[in-house]
């Protein structure tokens, strides 16, 4: 088979997408670990239990917490395991654009095992807890771009279609976006949900941390607003199907912010409970997403000489 067969393409696609998924799933089944109390379920690392790798009906642990923590450990050699076959993949096809992204999930995955070790033999410290969900947004970041690479984005004519003040926003709410997620880790952090009730908490008032949270989440919005009216108002898209892309990403974007605005605030005057937790950490997982495949799409990893009609 070639290496440019259409069939070989859509087993690639469907591979990254998978991927995907799964970095975008574990995120999530790591909030089910800390939001049960499952975090110490395996009290050791590599190992369940003390000289097993599996769970062993000795352990003192509840079997609930046990099997939650465990399961969401075999789900690292799936997500493992699909990397790899993106790997494959990529090496057959020959596309040397998307060796480097292959490459990086495989290697982030290995340090998640890591991190993940650390997080375990540190009785789960908030430090190292908040590494784990670092890795993994900088993880579904790079899955993102492996998919919309794959599927041909950008494209050859987006080359000069958005200004280069347009493409500095973007990289500006990317930036107040890690810095968003990394001040909703150390609210995590300073919280009620540690993942056992002997994990240790970073200390902070709690109401401090949250509202500066929240400054830079109505800093974010501010930021976004300013990116919509400039994209309906200044000429930094020079083909009219482009500009309609980037408006309904946009207000995509701001559908989703809105969205995590109103459960983070929801969330705080309730108690933090669960489900709430769980929906804003989905919602962390599709802004950023959404957010990062944007920033794809206007090229703002790209340094791009601007045509005279969008040079603002």
């Amino acid at each position: 088979m070639s290496p440019d067969t259409p069939s070989l393409s859509r087993l690639g696609l469907f591979l990254v997408r998978g991927l995907l998924v799964a970095q975008s799933a574990i995120v999530l089944t790591g909030g089910a670990v800390r939001l049960t109390n499952s975090g110490l379920g395996c009290p050791t690392w590599p190992e369940c239990a003390p000289g097993s790798f599996l769970p062993s009906p000795h352990q003192a642990e509840d079997p609930l917490n046990i099997w939650i923590e465990f399961i969401n450990r075999l789900l690292t050699f799936v997500l493992f395991a699909i990397a790899v076959a993106v790997v494959i993949w990529v090496l057959k096809s020959k596309r040397r654009d998307l060796r480097l992204l292959a490459a990086s999930q495989v290697l982030g995955i290995l340090g998640q095992g890591v991190v993940g070790g650390i997080t375990v033999l540190t009785e789960l410290h908030p430090a190292a807890v908040g590494s784990h969900f670092i890795l993994s947004i900088a993880l579904i970041g790079g899955a993102v771009a492996l998919v919309e690479r794959s599927r041909g984005y950008p494209g050859r004519g987006d080359k000069d279609s958005t200004a280069p003040i347009a493409r500095n926003l973007i990289r500006a709410l990317l930036l107040l976006g890690v810095l968003v997620i990394t001040m909703g880790i150390i609210v995590t952090g300073s919280g009620p949900h540690a993942g056992d009730t002997t994990a240790p908490r970073f200390g902070f008032e709690i109401r401090t941390v949250a509202w500066l949270h929240a400054d830079l989440v109505i800093a974010f919005i501010g930021l976004l607003i300013s990116y919509m009216l400039i994209l309906n108002f200044a000429p930094v898209v020079n083909n009219q199907e482009l500009l309609a892309m980037r408006k309904a990403h946009a207000w995509r974007l701001f559908a989703l912010t809105c969205a995590q605005g109103a459960i983070g605030y929801l969330q705080y005057f309730t108690g933090v409970p669960e489900l709430l937790v769980m929906a804003h950490l989905l919602g962390a997982v599709a802004l950023w997403s959404t957010l990062v495949r944007h920033a794809l799409r206007v090229r703002a990893f790209s340094r791009v000489a601007p045509s005279p009609s969008t040079a603002i």
